[in-house]
C-alpha cells in the first residue's frame, strides 16, 4: 500500500458566526491510500479549536501513511486500526478518522460493497439533517429559515451565545414564526453560565426548541449533567463529550451526546460510543465540522443509528469538491456504490493549497 495527500482550500458560501468565532474558510487535507490499483480516500480539516493547521495535518497524515507499509493489505490495516495498533493514542482523532475513512473506502471498493454493509447495515441510511443558521440579524435569520423550509429542511439548528441573550431569544422567535413546521435545535457552543441557562431554557422551551447543545463551557461535565436534570429542554453534550470515556461519564445524565468522527476518532470509535450509550437514556447525535462530502460521507453511513443528524457541513461550502451524499433537500443519503460512495468534482488550481 502507498499513501498520498492533497491540500484543498474550502470557502464557505458566507461566513458562519458562532459564539466563540467566525469562520469564512478552512483547509482540507485528503488522504489517499492505494493498493493494487484501487484507491480509498479520507479527509481531515483544519480546526483552530482542536489546534490543527494544514501543516500539522500533513505531517501527521504522512506519518500514518508511512506506517501502512507494515501491512500486507488494507483489510489487515483496518483491523490494526480498530485494535489501536495503527495510529496510536497520541494521534489526533481527526487524523485517525481520515485514515479510518480511507481504509473503509478502499476495503469497500475492493469488495464491491458500500461502507454501510461493511458495518452491518443492509440498507443505505436516509436521514433528515439539521441545517445551521449562524448568529445573524433577526431579519436574515427569518429569511434563511423560510428559504430552508421551502427546500424541504425539517430541522434547523440555531447558533446562540451572543453577549445579549435577548438577541438569541429574538432570533429563535422569528425563525419559529418564519418556519412554524420545523424542528428547532439550539447551540450556544458553551457560552452560557448555569444561571443564564436556567433563566433562558424555559423561554426556549416555550418557543418549541427540541434540544440544546452544550449550553455550558466545556470542562465541567458534572455541572452539565446537573443542568440536564433540571432543564425543560433536553441537553446534548458536545465539547464535553469528546471520546468514549467522556461519554461513559455522561451516559444517563444528559439526554444526548454529539458524536463527530473528527472528534472521537472515526467510524469505529463512533460505533463504540453508540454501544456505550445504548439503553442509558442518552441518545446519539451525529455531528460534523464544515467539510466536503468526502469528509461527511463516513458519518452518513452511520446516520440511521442516531436520533439527530447534524450533517450539513458540505452544504455550507461555496463549492463542494465531492458529491454523493445529497443534503440539498434536507436529507442526507448513503448510496449503494462501493466504498464511501462519493465522487470527485473538478477542483480549480486556486483551490489547491
Amino acid at each position: 500500500m502507498k499513501a498520498s495527500q492533497r491540500t484543498i482550500h474550502l470557502e464557505l458560501t458566507e461566513p458562519l458566526r458562532i459564539s466563540r468565532s467566525t469562520m469564512a474558510a478552512r483547509d482540507a487535507v485528503w488522504l489517499s491510500v492505494e493498493h493494487d490499483g484501487v484507491s480509498g480516500h479520507g479527509e481531515a480539516v483544519t480546526s483552530v479549536y482542536y489546534g490543527l493547521d494544514a501543516a500539522t495535518l500533513r505531517r501527521l497524515l504522512a506519518a500514518v501513511g508511512t506506517d501502512l507499509v507494515r501491512y500486507r493489505d488494507p483489510e489487515s490495516a483496518l483491523e490494526a486500526l480498530r485494535a489501536g495498533e495503527l495510529a496510536g493514542a497520541d494521534t489526533p482523532p481527526a487524523v485517525t478518522a481520515a485514515l479510518d475513512a480511507a481504509l473503509l473506502d478502499l476495503v469497500g471498493k475492493r469488495a464491491g460493497t458500500p461502507v454501510h454493509r461493511l458495518l452491518g447495515a443492509p440498507e443505505p441510511s436516509v436521514a433528515a439533517t439539521a441545517r445551521t443558521i449562524g448568529i445573524t440579524s433577526p431579519r436574515r435569520a427569518a429569511a434563511e429559515a423560510r428559504r430552508l423550509a421551502a427546500r424541504g429542511f425539517e430541522i434547523l439548528k440555531v447558533k446562540a451565545g451572543t453577549p445579549d441573550p435577548e438577541d438569541d431569544v429574538e432570533r429563535v422567535r422569528v425563525i419559529r414564526d418564519a418556519a412554524p413546521g420545523v424542528r428547532l435545535l439550539l447551540d450556544p457552543n458553551g457560552a452560557w453560565t448555569v444561571a443564564q441557562s436556567m433563566a433562558l431554557l424555559p423561554r426556549f422551551a416555550e418557543l418549541g426548541v427540541e434540544a440544546v447543545e452544550q449550553p455550558l463551557a466545556p470542562g465541567h461535565p458534572d455541572a452539565l449533567g446537573a443542568l440536564a436534570e433540571r432543564s425543560p429542554v433536553p441537553v446534548i453534550a458536545d465539547e464535553d463529550a469528546v471520546d468514549l470515556e467522556d461519554v461513559r461519564r455522561l451516559a444517563g445524565r444528559v439526554q444526548g451526546v454529539n458524536v463527530k468522527l473528527a472528534k472521537c476518532g472515526g467510524v469505529h470509535a463512533a460505533l463504540r460510543i453508540a454501544e456505550a450509550v445504548e439503553g442509558s437514556g442518552t441518545a446519539l447525535m451525529l455531528g460534523c465540522l464544515t467539510a466536503s462530502s468526502l469528509g461527511l460521507a463516513p458519518a452518513v453511513h452511520l446516520a440511521d443509528r442516531a436520533r439527530w443528524a447534524d450533517l450539513d457541513g458540505h452544504l455550507l461550502l461555496a463549492h463542494d469538491p465531492w458529491s454523493g451524499i445529497g443534503g440539498a433537500d434536507g436529507f442526507v443519503r448513503a448510496n449503494t456504490l462501493p466504498g464511501l460512495g462519493v465522487q470527485p468534482r473538478e477542483v480549480s488550481h486556486e483551490d489547491v493549497a
